[in-house]
């Protein structure tokens, strides 16, 4: 969100990670799974699977690992069969949330979900209800001090349709989720290697909340990734 400080949000969530990488592991792993099952264990041809592996080596998961999630998703090992499901909802000060889950049992996902959201100040909504305040995206964040210039005159060239600098001086180019792949090799034949590459559900607008609600809010965000089923969190809050 332009004005805002990109880099403090994806330093947070990094940190986080950094301290539960077994279930960033589990979160990949399902990733991989749903890709396989979905577009087939061929790489050459299914983009989503070669994203979720690309994020299995970034957090060091071994490689014997993710054959044998492919291998399950596209029948060749038994294993559990998870699905995609979203949840929306609103958080302090009305800010809207969007949760992505894999799950097993719908039922269970469903009610920690609405859980949470009720104890820790949300609502949860319905289907609809906040998901037109996003744009389906790809996004790349290069880290500041990265030369904005090239960034720019090589994501644009690519087609990338917007290239933004935050306060702090990181880098967001946002392109259409379709051409995600052909700008992130572009980026990467130049030499420009993005700390983020994701497709994203990324927030139109960003509502402002004050140090305390910010502090709720955070904590309401917590809950949910904590949640066993969750995959990808997104909201338009501005945190202090």
């Amino acid at each position: 969100m332009a004005g805002h400080s990109k880099w403090a949000n994806i330093q947070h969530r990094k940190g986080r990670q950094d301290e539960k990488r077994q279930r960033i592991w589990t979160r990949v792993m399902r990733e991989i799974m749903v890709a396989a099952r979905m577009g087939g264990g061929d790489l050459s041809v299914n983009p989503r699977l070669r994203l979720a592996i690309e994020k299995a080596k970034s957090a060091n998961m071994p490689a014997e690992n993710v054959k044998r999630g492919v291998d399950k998703a596209t029948g060749n090992l038994e294993g559990v069969s998870y699905e995609e499901v979203r949840y929306e909802g609103y958080g302090i000060g009305g800010a809207a949330i969007i949760l992505d889950c894999m799950t097993d049992n719908r039922v269970r996902t469903v009610a920690e979900v609405r859980h949470a959201f009720l104890k820790h100040g949300g609502n949860m909504g319905t289907e609809g209800s906040v998901a037109f305040q996003f744009k389906h995206c790809g996004q790349f964040v290069f880290a500041p001090g990265t030369n904005e210039e090239k960034v720019m005159e090589v994501a644009l060239e690519a087609g990338a349709e917007d290239v933004i600098a935050d306060d702090e001086g990181a880098i967001e180019v946002l392109t259409s989720y379709t051409d995600f792949e052909r700008i992130k090799q572009a980026l990467e034949v130049a030499g420009l290697i993005p700390e983020v590459a994701e497709i994203t559900m990324r927030a139109d607008n960003s509502i402002e909340l004050s140090p305390e609600d910010s502090a709720k809010m955070q904590h309401l965000l917590d809950i949910l990734e904590d949640l066993d089923d969750t995959q990808a969190l997104y909201h338009n809050a501005a945190l202090s």
